[in-house]
């Protein structure tokens, strides 16, 4: 009996120590856990660092854009009426020509010397035309005998004007101030009739702008609406619509509008492209945000809108908005934002809904209501 006593001795005080020590260590953990418990109670709540933006009322305008060409509004290709041999050439291209100054001018030895013969037949027709009319008067000539003294003084200076007509036609001038192109004339160089000697571009304040639009943009368009057109400058020029074609292109289904630009030297030169940005429909109105502030994702368009709570905090929390174009850094939403709310910008990637936030900058100012924007 007393063997067996001593058998049982030994593993029961190891149950014992094990489970003295399995207790300790639940008391030890327990302790930890209470200890980081109320050190964490003790820490301050994480808070984010964003920038943060102002929602902007704007008035959204959906456009639609073209490629337009620049047109001066007096343009013409310069060809010879007659043919004969060029004597003078005073066309220097890119030169700037006023109305009336000589370009080309023709050999007209051959007219001048029948126009020196007819203006001696003229006089020849007009002394007898007067010596018939002084017989009549002495009833020593008949008035057939007038008649056909007069008739042929008509001839006569028939035949001058038409010289002279040709004399002209043979001497190309520019019709208006215009600006010269590029040529191939020289003296003693025969031309056949028709053949173009240069171009002329017209030099005015205003040009002209033609582009096409689709058929269901075109009839929201009038005469004197403004167009804006872009041709790299640092800001667009404003165009007047001054006409729309009767026509609709069959294949295409475009039509082409002219629109005018007064007064601009910014303009490119006549056959340059610019792309012009016209107006579709009435404006709307819309809250501007910029863009790194919207979120998409597979529940939808979200921005995070910051709001004060009742502990005077800022946080950050989530709402669905329906969003819109997008124009330069800004995108439009349509609903679920109201004009004034401030929204997390730059570095809203990394919030949570109801998390604390911080300014990182200064918040922007909204424009001026009636500020209008449009869309492509």
């Amino acid at each position: 009996m007393i063997m067996n006593h001593r058998r049982w001795i030994g593993p029961t005080l190891l149950l014992l120590t094990v489970a003295a020590s399995g207790v300790g260590l639940a008391a030890w953990k327990i302790g930890s856990i209470q200890a980081g418990a109320a050190a964490s109670a003790n820490q301050p709540e994480p808070m984010e660092a964003v920038a943060f933006a102002v929602a902007r009322a704007v008035e959204h305008h959906h456009s639609a854009t073209s490629i337009g060409t620049v047109l001066a509004l007096r343009s013409i290709t310069l060809k010879n009426e007659l043919a004969g041999t060029v004597s003078q050439v005073r066309i220097v291209p890119g030169q700037t020509v006023e109305a009336g100054a000589v370009l080309v001018a023709l050999d007209v030895s051959v007219e001048e010397a029948d126009l020196r013969a007819q203006q001696a037949q003229a006089v020849l027709a007009k002394t007898v035309l007067d010596r018939r009319r002084a017989l009549t008067q002495d009833q020593a000539a008949a008035q057939e005998e007038v008649d056909r003294a007069r008739a042929d003084l008509d001839v006569a200076q028939a035949q001058i004007a038409r010289t002279k007509a040709l004399i002209a036609r043979k001497t190309i001038r520019a019709p208006f101030r215009a600006r010269v192109g590029l040529a191939d004339v020289h003296p003693g160089q025969y031309l056949n009739e028709g053949t173009q000697l240069t171009t002329l571009q017209g030099i005015d304040e205003a040009v002209h702008i033609d582009f096409a639009v689709p058929q269901h943009v075109a009839f929201g368009l009038r005469p004197g609406g403004t167009v804006e057109v872009f041709t790299g400058a640092p800001s667009p020029l404003a165009a007047t619509i001054t006409a729309i074609d009767a026509r609709i292109d069959p294949v295409t289904r475009n039509t082409m509008v002219r629109a005018k630009i007064e007064h601009s030297a910014a303009v490119p030169a006549p056959g340059a492209a610019v792309r012009i940005k016209v107006p579709v429909g009435a404006p709307r109105p819309a809250i501007a945000i910029p863009v790194n502030a919207l979120r998409k994702g597979p529940g939808g368009d979200q921005v995070f809108v910051i709001e004060s709570g009742g502990d005077n905090k800022q946080r950050a929390h989530v709402r669905q908005v329906e969003s819109g174009a997008m124009l330069g850094d800004d995108i439009m939403v349509h609903s679920g934002l109201a004009a004034g709310e401030l929204v997390a910008a730059s570095g809203a990637f990394k919030l949570r809904d109801g998390v604390l936030v911080v300014a990182a900058g200064e918040p922007a100012q909204p424009p001026q209501p009636d500020r209008v924007l449009s869309q492509q």
